[in-house]
C-alpha cells in the first residue's frame, strides 16, 4: 500500500513537472509543493504497526483526580395502614424499605471559583457545573460514576460517564447517561468548533460588570445512541375510538380467568396465582401492571437507534467573590432522518423538533451577611425531560 501511494504521488508530480517545462517563467505551484511534501513524509513514514508505541502520560492524566466510594442511607416513607371491608374489617400495613445509595466513581473536573472545597466526596454532591459544555481549564476532564439507588421502595441502577477535551478552537466530548428515576438512557458524542468572544464591551445587553467574563460560542455535530424513544408498543392494541384491547393483551401475556356461572370471575397470572376476584381489581390494579410490563419488554426487544443532529451552544463564565454567573445552553434544531422504522421523525409527524439543554448558576452577596443564589439545569431530549434546581437566601449572623 505504501509503494502504491508513493507511485501515485510520483506520477502526479512528474506529470505536473512535465507540463511546467514549457513555461518561460516557472512559478512555484502551491498544490505541487504540498504533494511533494506529502510524498516525502510518506516515504519516511514507518508503517510497521508492531513498532508503534503509545506514549501515554498516566501521571498527567490522573493528577488531581479523585477516586471515591460511599454508602448513604436514610428512612423512606412511613408505614401506611390500609383498611378493607370486603370480608369483614381487615387491616394491612404497607411498609416502604429504607432509602439507600451505593456510589463508586472517579472524577477529574477542576472546581469553578464559586464551588466550595469538600473534605470528602460522598457522591451525592449536586454539582450543576458538571453539565456545562466547558470547564474551568483546557485539556482533558472526565467523570465515571456508577450508583445503585433505592428511593421510596423503587430500585435503580444509575450511570453517568463523560470524557471531554477543551481546546481554544474546538470541543470534543463523549457522554453516557442512565438515570432510572427520570427513565432516560443514551450515549452521546459531539464535535464542535469553538469561537471565543474576546471583547465583551460591545455587548450592550450585558451589565457592565459582566462584560469582564468569558463567552464562547460553538457549533458542530452530535450523535446519540438510544432506544427508539417515541415508539408506543400499545399502539397496535388500540381501537379507532382510542380504547384498548387490554383483556386480549393480558391473555396473550399468559393471564387466564375463570367464571363460576353466577356472574363472578377470578383472574390468574401466568404462574397460576390468583391476582383478582373482581373486575374492578382486575382493571384498576392488575391491568396497569400488565401494560407497564408489556411496554417495557417490547422496548427492550428493540435495537438502539442512532440520531445525527446539528448542535449549537454557548458558555458564559464570570466570577468574583461578590458576584458570579455561569450559564450554558445547547440546542439541536435539525436532525438527520434516516427513514428507519423506529425513527423519531416517524413519531413526530415526519417533522423536525428541538432538543435542548441548559444551566444557570448565579450568586450575589449583598454584604458580608446577606446573599442569594439560584442554580439549576434543564434537559429535554425526544419526549423526555429531566431537571434539577435550587434557590434561596443565606444570612450569616455575626
Amino acid at each position: 500500500m505504501k509503494k502504491l501511494i508513493l507511485l501515485f504521488l510520483t506520477l502526479i508530480t512528474l506529470k505536473a513537472t512535465g507540463q511546467d517545462t514549457l513555461l518561460i517563467e516557472k512559478k512555484v505551484d502551491p498544490i505541487l509543493s504540498k504533494l511533494n511534501l506529502l510524498h516525502n513524509k510518506i516515504s519516511t513514514m514507518n508503517l510497521d504497526i508492531s513498532t508503534l508505541k503509545l506514549d501515554i502520560d498516566w501521571k498527567k492524566i490522573t493528577k488531581f483526580a479523585t477516586v471515591y466510594g460511599a454508602v448513604n442511607g436514610g428512612n423512606s416513607l412511613s408505614d401506611v395502614d390500609v383498611y378493607s371491608v370486603t370480608n369483614g374489617l381487615q387491616t394491612q400495613i404497607v411498609e416502604t424499605p429504607y432509602d439507600y445509595s451505593v456510589i463508586l466513581g472517579v472524577r477529574k473536573i477542576a472546581r469553578m471559583g464559586y464551588e466550595p472545597k469538600e473534605a470528602f466526596k460522598n457522591g451525592q454532591e449536586n454539582s450543576f457545573s458538571d453539565a456545562a459544555t466547558i470547564g474551568k481549564v483546557s485539556g482533558f476532564e472526565y467523570l465515571f460514576e456508577v450508583s445503585y439507588v433505592r428511593q421510596q421502595g423503587e430500585s435503580y441502577a444509575n450511570q453517568h460517564h463523560f470524557l471531554r477535551y477543551i481546546a481554544d478552537e474546538y470541543i470534543l466530548k463523549g457522554e453516557y447517561l442512565e438515570d432510572g428515576f427520570a427513565d432516560i438512557k443514551y450515549f452521546e458524542t459531539s464535535q464542535r468548533y469553538r469561537h471565543q468572544v474576546k471583547d465583551l464591551t460591545k455587548l450592550d445587553f450585558l451589565p457592565e460588570v459582566l462584560r469582564g467574563g468569558k463567552l464562547s460560542l460553538n457549533i458542530g455535530a452530535a450523535q446519540r445512541l438510544s432506544e427508539p424513544y417515541g415508539y408506543n408498543p400499545l399502539e397496535e392494541w388500540q381501537l379507532s375510538n382510542g380504547n384498548l384491547h387490554y383483556t386480549f393483551l393480558a391473555i396473550q401475556e399468559g393471564y387466564t380467568m375463570e367464571f363460576d356461572g353466577q356472574g363472578e370471575v377470578e383472574y390468574f397470572d401466568p404462574s397460576g396465582n390468583s391476582v383478582a376476584t373482581s373486575t374492578e381489581i382486575w382493571e384498576g390494579v392488575v391491568i396497569p401492571t400488565v401494560l407497564s410490563d408489556y411496554s417495557e419488554r417490547k422496548r427492550d426487544e428493540l435495537e438502539n437507534t442512532i440520531q445525527h443532529s446539528l448542535i449549537l451552544g454557548f458558555d458564559y463564565y464570570y466570577y468574583s467573590k461578590k458576584l458570579w454567573l455561569h450559564s450554558w445552553g445547547n440546542l439541536m434544531p435539525w436532525h438527520y432522518d434516516g427513514k428507519g422504522e423506529f425513527s423519531y421523525h416517524k413519531y413526530n409527524n415526519n417533522e423536525q423538533w428541538y432538543d435542548y439543554s441548559g444551566g444557570l448558576i448565579f450568586g450575589y452577596k449583598y454584604s458580608k451577611n446577606l446573599g442569594v443564589f439560584v442554580e439549576g439545569k434543564y434537559n429535554k431530549y425526544w419526549n423526555r425531560e429531566w431537571h434539577d434546581f435550587s434557590f434561596g437566601i443565606n444570612y450569616i449572623i455575626f
